[in-house]
């Protein structure tokens, strides 16, 4: 009795790694799983962001849209990358244009506070540079 438990527990054991070091939960965890997790971090923020505006800055922010969005694609603002003939989306004009028409799009917010904690932890002394 007790060597065919024994048989039958080495045999799942065996099938249960092989399983493992087949599919490589490393692998996984870290690239689809943090992946979908930030994306959906990312998206609940920004929403929470969008949706925390007044109607009227909503209201701007679909002119400054539209305005911005036309402007960063028209070709002679268009940005040379290899491997496209026709250029690309200037997001970095779209952004400036956002912000100086007053609705920051939610990665020039982000990278605001990000900039506004690493000025107060070098007032604190935490960071030297």
């Amino acid at each position: 009795m007790q060597i065919h438990r024994a048989k039958t527990r080495l045999l799942l054991l065996t099938g249960f790694i092989l399983l493992l070091t087949g599919c490589s939960i490393s692998d996984w965890y870290n690239g689809y799983y943090v992946d979908r997790s930030s994306m959906k971090r990312y998206t609940k923020r920004s929403d929470a962001y969008y949706n925390a505006e007044s109607p009227e800055m909503k209201a701007l922010r679909k002119k400054n849209q539209a305005y911005c969005s036309d402007l960063a694609s028209r070709p002679e603002n268009r940005i040379v990358e290899i491997g496209y003939e026709n250029r690309v989306f200037n997001e970095p004009m779209y952004s400036v244009c956002m912000e100086k028409g007053g609705t920051p799009t939610f990665g020039t917010y982000e990278s605001r506070q990000a900039e506004k904690r690493r000025e107060e932890r070098r007032a604190r002394g935490e960071i030297v540079l």
